[in-house]
């Protein structure tokens, strides 16, 4: 059993919500909403954060999280700034890359008193790298983060916004992390570790930023997970990619619902790789979410 105890059940995802503008059409994104999504499927308690633009993209993306059982009284409407939209291509082998506008409506979220109290009622606040870009925003954030809450960063570098004296920042504050193989060269560079040995640099990474555990995604490669002074190693599952979408955000969600179920990290990463693959196999980031399919890819493992 991991040791990562939750005082609190709400889960609280804060950041970007936006369309993603995909080759095939327009499909709901951003990695907080992501994860969000998928844990409300998975059945955690979990409220999503942002904003939106007074438009009708912003009024269809509230819509569309109420549909999936999602409230929308923390999804703020800016009276200025549009809805988010980002312009996504797929190379041959369906990984992604983005067009990210600026601004948008989710770097204005805005600090409330019934914001700082819902933080005070969650027992995790999950956090990405890529909301923090603009100085209001993160200072909301910011003012989140102080609380008693556990905080996750879900680590999204976008070139331009991957500049290291905002993100070591909210890595301040930051008590799990969850990041991608490139990601974590990035901030060995910063510091100039040796990337030659992976597996020390994680260690390293764990320890440099005092952090309880770090998941280090690694596409069809799988992922590793460090945490009490352990490693753990899963290869991923083998599954038919449509795009790649949204993988990440899934895996993170598997990991985090496996944790609140009080799963061993061995089981947490092995559900987290079964929940990406199954993002992976399908069209768009929050594709109609089936346990039952997971459960299928993860007995592929046994």
């Amino acid at each position: 059993m991991s040791k990562i105890e939750f005082e609190k059940q709400e889960i609280l995802c804060v950041g970007e919500v936006l369309w993603d503008r995909l080759p095939t059409g327009a499909k709901p994104g951003g990695a907080p909403m992501n994860v969000a999504l998928h844990l409300n499927a998975i059945g955690q308690k979990v409220t999503v954060v942002s904003s939106v633009g007074n438009d009708k993209a912003g009024d269809d993306l509230k819509l569309f999280l109420e549909k999936s059982g999602l409230e929308t009284t923390f999804i703020q409407t800016d009276p200025e700034l549009p809805t988010s939209e980002v312009l996504v291509q797929l190379d041959a082998n369906k990984n992604a890359t983005y067009e990210i506008c600026e601004p948008v409506a989710w770097d204005n979220i805005h600090l409330s008193e019934s914001l700082a109290q819902k933080a005070q009622q969650s027992g995790l606040l999950v956090y990405g790298s890529l909301a923090s870009r603009n100085s209001k925003t993160r200072n909301t954030l910011l003012s989140l983060l102080n609380g008693n809450t556990i905080n996750l960063i879900d680590v999204n570098f976008r070139k331009p916004y991957n500049q290291q004296a905002v993100v070591e920042q909210l890595m301040q504050q930051t008590h799990l992390a969850k990041l991608n193989d490139e990601e974590l060269l990035t901030f060995a560079s910063w510091h100039k570790q040796s990337a030659e040995n992976e597996k020390d640099l994680v260690k390293w990474f764990s320890e440099y930023y005092q952090l309880q555990m770090v998941c280090v995604t690694k596409g069809e490669k799988g992922a590793l997970l460090y945490a009490d002074g352990q490693l753990f190693e899963h290869p991923g599952f083998k599954v038919k990619a449509v795009d790649t979408v949204g993988a990440g955000d899934a895996f993170l969600a598997g990991m985090i619902a496996a944790l609140f179920e009080e799963k061993s990290w061995e089981q947490a990463l092995a559900f987290a790789c079964a929940t990406g693959a199954f993002v992976a196999s399908k069209a768009g980031a929050t594709p109609k979410y089936d346990r039952r399919e997971i459960e299928n890819i993860l007995n592929q493992g046994n």
